[in-house]
């Protein structure tokens, strides 16, 4: 049961460790393209943009091509990253193609009623257009305050998670009024270090949801490390376990011997 619960903690934590972190906002990709970018009329750089999934959007995007050859442009992709899993991502085609040493403006109608069931909170969230081979031409970055439902894909990972944290908790904490805890302190530190994990990562989808904090790798990574070298401690600091036990359970012949 241990293994398990620890199991699903630790895809959660390779998530955020070994996904690759979105872009700060407003940043272009090393594409051909320079974007500005507008949401309802709204520039989306260095601002937090309302999606709601019940009404439609107007994207529209400036693309300023600095160099020396026009650039064919298939599709514009919007995308939602939450601890390096992508919960959200829309693709239009609308091919259109920009001149060397031009600026094209295009918008976009989008209708994302699906996002309802995909995501709810902030969420670093990316603009992108993508050239036939689905390679990012340039793109640009902001964080998104999804109105989504709760049981969304992105809740339902959150909820998940703080099922297998309590869980993981309940059985270090078990362990402990039990005395089974291992006697080294270093194996009794890894022992409650998934719980820490979990702990981190329900609170970084926590923050998102309530709309207080996005997570975006600056404040994820360190929440999350933070979190599990305090459980790490905690266990390492945790009692020995009561002294005699395991030599009464391994020897139990010799131990009656003696009492005679």
């Amino acid at each position: 049961m241990g293994r398990v619960i620890a199991a699903g903690v630790a895809l959660g934590l390779c998530a955020v460790l070994l996904g690759s972190p979105p872009a700060s906002a407003g940043s272009v990709d090393n594409g051909r393209l320079d974007l500005a970018v507008t949401l309802d009329d709204r520039p989306i750089t260095n601002a937090t943009v309302m999606i709601d999934p019940a009404k439609q959007i107007e994207l529209t995007v400036t693309a300023t091509n600095s160099g020396g050859t026009s650039v064919r442009v298939r599709s514009v992709r919007v995308s939602g990253v939450a601890l390096a899993l992508t919960f959200f991502a829309y693709d239009t085609t609308a091919p259109f193609e920009v001149p060397a040493h031009s600026r094209v403006t295009r918008t976009f109608v989008l209708d994302m009623a699906d996002l309802s069931g995909q995501a709810i909170g902030l969420l670093p969230s990316t603009v992108e257009l993508l050239d036939a081979q689905r390679g990012t031409l340039g793109e640009a970055s902001t964080v998104a305050d999804i109105r989504g439902s709760f049981w969304s894909v992105y809740g339902a990972f959150g909820l998940a998670m703080l099922v297998l944290t309590v869980l993981a908790w309940l059985t270090a904490l078990l362990a402990l009024a039990r005395h089974r805890l291992p006697a080294n302190r270093w194996r009794r530190g890894l022992r409650f270090l998934p719980a820490g994990f979990g702990t981190g990562l329900v609170a970084v989808v926590s923050l998102s949801v309530l709309r207080l904090v996005p997570p975006e790798p600056s404040i994820e990574i360190p929440v999350v490390l933070g979190a599990a070298v305090l459980a790490f401690l905690l266990g390492y600091l945790t009692p020995h376990p009561a002294p005699g036990a395991d030599e009464t359970v391994r020897f139990p012949d010799a131990t009656k011997e003696f009492n005679r």
